[in-house]
Parts: structure tokens; sequence; C-alpha cells
């Protein structure tokens, strides 16, 4: 079967084509970062226009790639839902109105469950079950895998995500939007030294249960770095000092809650996805803590941790496969609790 996935549930406009005996075939992806990077933030009105202007030119990009047609197309897959509303029905009204036009069937794609299947397109996947952390700008997520659509929440983030608590703690030291990333770059020219001085927080993990919680950890951040303001000590290298520290509490506390979920489950598969798995030192600090224990986390490369195409391909593939469609209605959900997936009939 060759799948279009299409994705448009924030600021990235992804296209992917995925044959189900060749595997990924082609992918594309627009970046809003400098459309929104004068604003600090995502603009909703801005992203779905910018959406509609991308996306014809990204399919056609696709196709030449793969060397297809669209009637060699089986199935288009988009994201539809959660996210932004304006952004998610930009790229369902096109994925759903191209499947009508061509006479193939349609499914909307949950985005999380496209982040969590992301690292079974990798040459060496993991096999079900397993326990899979989903760590983005929106969300943090622990779900125990069966099977496709079989989850079963763990916990979740009572206040900010991961992702969000990177981004808001950029912002308080200084950094450009998107601060993720740039805090992560930051943190790696800190002085060890230096960067244990601070010891922030690792909220939640003195209590029972798989639940996470980032406030608290953000407004420490704050408190040191207005201390460090006032005392005048706020250089480039203590700057990087607390991104070190800041993300070393979040990196312990997403590592130390897999592993509590793995014991709990029984499990010794942990899948790993969203943007923030992008991070070096997650990937460096699940490895070193889950090996000794005969565990092994499983993500996908870097280019497919954030949001993209490809993931939604995948993801409608598996399920167009198991026998699932989409009417002809054309809608988006905002907010779409995971659990609320149907289980596929196999996977």
């Amino acid at each position: 079967m060759r799948v279009l996935g299409i994705e448009s549930s924030c600021d990235e406009t992804g296209l992917a084509l995925f044959d189900t005996e060749r595997g990924l075939v082609a992918d594309a992806l627009h970046s809003q970062v400098d459309l929104h990077a004068t604003y600090g933030g995502v603009v909703p009105e801005l992203a779905s226009r910018d959406h509609s202007r991308r996306l014809l030119p990204l399919l056609e990009s696709v196709l030449a790639e793969a060397g297809w047609q669209l009637d060699d197309l089986d199935g288009v897959a988009y994201t539809a839902g959660p996210g932004l509303m304006g952004a998610l029905l930009v790229g369902a009204t096109f994925g759903r109105s191209l499947a009508f036009s061509l006479g193939i069937p349609a499914l909307a794609v949950h985005h999380m469950e496209g982040h969590l299947l992301a690292p079974l397109l990798e040459p060496d996947p993991p096999a079900f079950p397993f326990v899979a952390l989903l760590v983005s700008g929106g969300h943090t997520l622990l779900v125990d895998v069966e099977g496709l659509g079989r989850y079963t929440l763990l916990g979740e983030s009572i206040d900010d995500a991961a992702g969000e608590a990177f981004d808001k703690t950029a912002k308080l030291l200084g950094l450009p939007y998107p601060g993720g990333p740039h805090l992560a770059a930051l943190a790696q020219r800190a002085n060890p030294e230096r960067a244990a001085c601070y010891r922030f927080p690792r909220p939640m993990l003195d209590r029972p249960g798989l639940d996470f919680s980032f406030s608290g950890l953000k407004t420490a951040v704050l408190t040191a770095t207005r201390r460090a303001e006032a005392e005048g000590t706020l250089d480039g290298e203590e700057r990087a000092a607390i991104a070190a520290a800041f993300e070393e509490a979040v990196v312990d506390t997403l590592v130390r809650k897999a592993e509590r979920a793995l014991a709990q489950q029984g499990r010794d598969r942990l899948v790993i996805a969203g943007g923030v798995s992008a991070n070096q030192r997650l990937r460096e600090a699940l490895d070193a803590r889950l090996s000794p224990r005969g565990a092994r986390a499983y993500l996908a490369r870097p280019a497919l941790c954030t949001d993209n195409g490809a993931m939604i391909a995948y993801a409608g593939a598996c399920r167009l496969e198991s026998g699932q469609r989409t009417g002809l209605e054309i809608g988006a959900r905002p907010r779409w609790p995971l659990a609320e997936l149907e289980p596929a009939t196999h996977g």
C-alpha cells in the first residue's frame, strides 16, 4: 500500500510517501521557525496560512522524489489532532479532499500516535509490547503499548510538558525562539564545576506514581536567575551553568520515571519519541541507565523526532492496512486523548 502522510498540527508542514513494501520513499518538511521567531512563539493564524501555501509544492516535491503520480497513491493519512485547530483543518481539508478526488481511502491520524510509532521506521524497530515515553512541546506521557491502538496511559504531566519547560526556561535565559535546542546547545558549553553549584528539584520523584510536573522546576530556575542578576554574576558562563543544571534535572526526571514504568509493567523495551527525544543528553542518559538492567531504548533519528510527515504516513498505513477508514466528514480535534483511539484489528 502506498500512502501519503500530511502533518500540519502546529508550525511545521510535513509530507511523506510510505510504501508498506519498500518503507519510507520520500519525505519533505517546511519549518515555520523564521516566520514565528519575530513573535517569540507560534502565531496560529500565520501558521494556518503558511500551511495553505506549502502543501501543494511539498506534494509535488515528494511525488517527484519518489517518481510517483497521484494515481499511484492507495491512501491518504493526515493529522487530525491534537494541535492548533486552524492548522489541523488546513491539512485535514487538503488530505480528505485529495483522497475523495482520487477515490481512495483516507485516515485521520492522532499526532501523538505518529510520534509513538516513529521509531518503528528505523532499521531495528522494537517489537510489541513496550513502554513509550512521549515528550514534546505540548505533551509528556508514559504509555504502556501492547499493540497498535492498544494503549494504557501510565502517567502524564499535570502542568507544563517537558518541551514547554525547555522553551520557557530558554526564554528566562534570554535565548531566541525556538528555545529548547538553543538551551541544549548552551548547556553543552557549561563548566561542569560551575553547573554543579546548582541543584534544581526533580519534581514528583519522591512520591509514588508516574505523573510529571515541571512548573516547580521552571520556578526554581527563575529564582536562581534573578538571584544571579541581583548579585551581578549572570554572565555567559553562569547562564550556561544554569542551562546545564536545568537540562540535567529534566533528563534525570524523565529517565527515572521511565525506569519506574518499565519495572512496574515488567517490560524491557522503552520507546522514546517526540521533539525532546532528539536531546543528546537524554539519549546518553537512557543508554547509560537502561543497558545495565538489560533494557533498551528505541529512538527515531533526530529528523523524525520533531513533527514530520513520515510518522503520519507510517501510522496511517498501519491503520489503513488493518481496514480502518475515515468517513467523508472533515474534522479536527485540538484536544484528543491518546487512550480514546481504537485498537487496530492486527499489529
